[in-house]
């Protein structure tokens, strides 16, 4: 099981990120990232500043890889949000040295996940939504509509480069609204109306 990632996927947080016309980019996660089961996370001690984001997720459900944008929704199977942590401060002096972000985005459990729903429960996939609460108040919203790369493109795309397997996990990226989180916060994350993440930070 891995993790893959898609870096600059909603147009708005690439522009607040200082990149408004950036691509969507591909990554890969550790399964060491993997936090699940509303199990609290906990601020690393070697950074100063860690950022949440909420993203789709989608569970892969089959072996692929080059998949044509056409067939792709035969390999997810289930939809559930995600909260991306990113180690801000260590990704800003990577970018700034042209290293890799691997510290900044793959560390121990910096990839927080819902439940997934199998996809037949969602009415409208296009027209979904997905939504953080940071202590009670909205910090992010936006549709899955919203996304530069739809959830086909994604996969398409990210297999052109990773072999997929079954139990796979692709965050498909985060809209405007990112921040950081602080000891005692509780994010609390939404897909439509249906409220799958509650958790708090240590």
């Amino acid at each position: 099981m891995k993790i893959l990632a898609m870096a600059y996927n909603f147009a708005s947080h690439a522009a607040e990120m200082g990149r408004p016309s950036a691509d969507p980019v591909p990554f890969v996660m550790p399964d060491t990232a993997l936090l699940n089961g509303n199990k609290p996370f906990f601020i690393p001690n070697y950074t100063t500043r860690v950022d949440y984001g909420i993203e789709p997720v989608i569970h892969v459900n089959r072996m692929g890889r080059n998949i044509q944008e056409r067939f792709a929704d035969r390999y997810f199977d289930a939809i559930g949000i995600g909260v991306d942590f990113t180690a801000r401060d260590l990704q800003q002096q990577a970018s700034r040295e042209g290293l890799p972000w691997s510290v900044a985005k793959g560390f121990d459990g910096s990839a927080a996940v819902s439940r997934m729903i199998p996809l037949a429960e969602i009415a409208d996939l296009n027209n979904a939504e997905i939504r953080l609460m940071r202590n009670g108040q909205t910090v992010q919203q936006a549709g899955i509509g919203d996304m530069t790369e739809n959830l086909c493109q994604i996969v398409a795309h990210v297999s052109r480069y990773f072999t997929l397997h079954t139990g796979d996990l692709i965050f498909c990226g985060t809209p405007s609204g990112t921040g950081p989180v602080e000891q005692n916060d509780r994010l609390d994350g939404f897909l439509n109306d249906r409220h799958l993440m509650s958790f708090s930070i240590k």
